[in-house]
């Protein structure tokens, strides 16, 4: 007997990142509240399933959805605003000025640009850190996307609370609202090594722990932060978060852009996960992450895109395309990163990092989370190796399809639960506001 199912999507090429990295032609996937129930060949799938309803694709190419595994969603309001400047530079004496004047209703309507952005490219997962998350979260549960939030916590008062005890605090209930959303889970965020000390990592580790829940942070971002590091504590930053017991499986370093050998291989050897963001280290001239020693070391790695203010935008295709050739002709060698671990970062690595192991790869028993690219761009055509035109050849806009948990969340040009036009107008409205803060 036919086994029922929700919805039959077929499509002419399905890349299934499953542990064999199948590619199956005239593919079928089978889905039944939310979870991928089946796959294969479409002549097979059509006849041993009963589905509700069928979405057929034609021309694509399904594959996973990408995973963002760092960036401050909200910060698309700020795109734009300060180009061109020496990271310090632009944090302190530009963006954290405008934030310190944010409301929750900004950050919630630039955290809407920033989903319908990453909905629009064929993301379907975001590890986030902004002030004011509360308002992100909202977001996020309006557009349907999946997140892992997290609250920014300094060693300074911020819109969000007057201290750390607030601040913690924030953390708390924000897992408290959202610990049974399917979509949304939480981190404790310290913000990094120079806007903190050693208390706040302590205490924030510890709240993570108690929550069980992952600490994510920047970490050896530049060298100025490491000469900051060493002229406040004596230590590097990596071996400083070391002394404070924060390295391990719970913790997700966002760019680990000036390390040491030693340090490469002590961020494996503990487990820490790691957020490869190469364009906004590339556009704040901070340095190259060693990715390739990373992974050769045996690191887990995702790739994150950053703010909209260091990268310009949310678009993991063209941040995969960056990863790899960066690292080529950063090692001056051709066969590093290829097309294969990219995607592997994208997609795998970024489950890992979030802690999220439903996700990352299209195989029963993963929730469906899938995207769908449009086969019949000239750029996408002809296709010898999936992998290396979803590395390569794709810049996003080929995205005819986005899936969460079974949902369609944008279909050409459609989004199934935003207003479009109407957010389009309070954009313009909230960019007007940021335009009288210069």
């Amino acid at each position: 007997m036919p086994a029922p199912c929700d919805i039959l999507l077929t499509c002419d090429v399905l890349m299934t990142q499953d542990p064999a990295r199948s590619v199956i032609e005239d593919a079928a996937v089978a889905i039944t509240g939310g979870v991928v129930t089946a796959v294969g060949p479409r002549v097979e799938m059509e006849s041993s399933s009963a589905p509700k309803s069928r979405l057929d694709l034609g021309p694509c190419l399904v594959m996973p959805g990408l995973i963002n595994a760092h960036t401050h969603v909200s910060m698309t309001l700020l795109r734009g605003l300060a180009d061109d400047l020496p990271l310090m530079e632009w944090l302190t004496k530009n963006i954290f000025p405008v934030e310190q004047k944010l409301t929750p209703e900004l950050v919630r309507l630039g955290a809407l640009l920033g989903c319908a952005e990453m909905l629009r490219t064929g993301t379907t997962c975001f590890c986030d850190m902004y002030l004011m998350e509360s308002a992100v979260a909202e977001a996020v549960h309006q557009a349907g996307i999946r997140a892992r939030v997290g609250e920014v916590i300094f060693a300074f008062p911020s819109p969000a609370y007057p201290d750390l005890d607030g601040a913690l605090d924030v953390a708390r209930n924000l897992e408290r609202r959202w610990k049974d959303d399917s979509r949304l889970r939480t981190a404790v965020m310290p913000h990094a090594v120079y806007t903190t000390n050693p208390a706040l990592l302590e205490r924030s580790f510890a709240l993570a722990e108690e929550l069980d829940v992952p600490l994510h942070m920047h970490l050896a971002e530049s060298a100025s932060e490491t000469a900051q590091c060493l002229e406040q504590t004596g230590q590097r930053p990596v071996a400083y978060l070391n002394s404070l017991g924060l390295l391990g499986p719970r913790t997700l370093a966002a760019h680990c852009v000036d390390l040491t050998d030693g340090e490469i291989q002590l961020l494996a050897d503990s487990g820490t996960c790691i957020s490869h963001c190469p364009e906004s280290n590339m556009k704040l001239a901070s340095g190259f992450c060693p990715a390739q020693k990373l992974l050769d070391a045996g690191a887990k790695l995702g790739i994150g895109t950053d703010g909209a203010c260091s990268n310009n935008n949310l678009n993991m295709f063209t941040e995969m395309g960056t990863t790899a050739l960066v690292q080529k002709v950063h090692r001056m060698d051709p066969t590093v990163l290829c097309a294969q671990t990219v995607l592997d970062m994208a997609t795998l690595g970024g489950a890992a990092c979030l802690h999220w192991p439903e996700l990352g790869s299209i195989q029963p028993g993963k929730v469906a989370d899938l995207i769908a690219l449009d086969l019949t761009r000239p750029n996408m055509l002809p296709m010898y190796n999936p992998a290396s035109h979803a590395v390569y050849a794709t810049n996003g806009g080929e995205v005819r399809l986005t899936m969460v948990e079974g949902e369609v969340l944008y279909q050409d040009g459609v989004y199934s639960r935003l207003d479009y036009p109407a957010l389009l107008s309070e954009i313009q409205d909230a960019a007007r506001w940021v335009r009288k803060q210069l």
